[in-house]
């Protein structure tokens, strides 16, 4: 194996370092996310409104779709992730709705 230079070692260490904490702040800001769809879950059940709301979603996809390009950020990345992150509301709101 290919012994490291030490100074590139240390700026791997460090990107790493940084690659860790962002990780940890996208990690909480979904958590976050997700306690506010789980609130718009309850009060669309308490309402009898539909889990999904497809003109919404595609509004925010459009939304996420133009920050990821001001962002540098591949647009279609963001769409996929987006789309799963919606999946996983909407599953969460049936699940709200049929205890409910």
């Amino acid at each position: 194996m290919t012994e490291i230079d030490p100074a590139v070692q240390d700026e791997l260490n460090r990107l790493r370092g940084s690659i860790d904490n962002i990780d940890a702040a996208v990690v909480h800001m979904l958590a976050e996310r997700f306690k506010c769809t789980q609130q718009v879950g309850v009060l669309k059940a308490e309402h009898q409104l539909p889990p999904a709301d497809p003109a919404r979603e595609a509004r925010q996809i459009e939304r996420l779709r133009e920050l990821a390009t001001s962002a540098r950020l591949d647009p279609a990345f963001a769409e996929k992730l987006l789309n799963f992150i919606i999946a996983e509301v909407i599953r969460h709101h049936e699940t709200i709705a049929q205890s409910g």
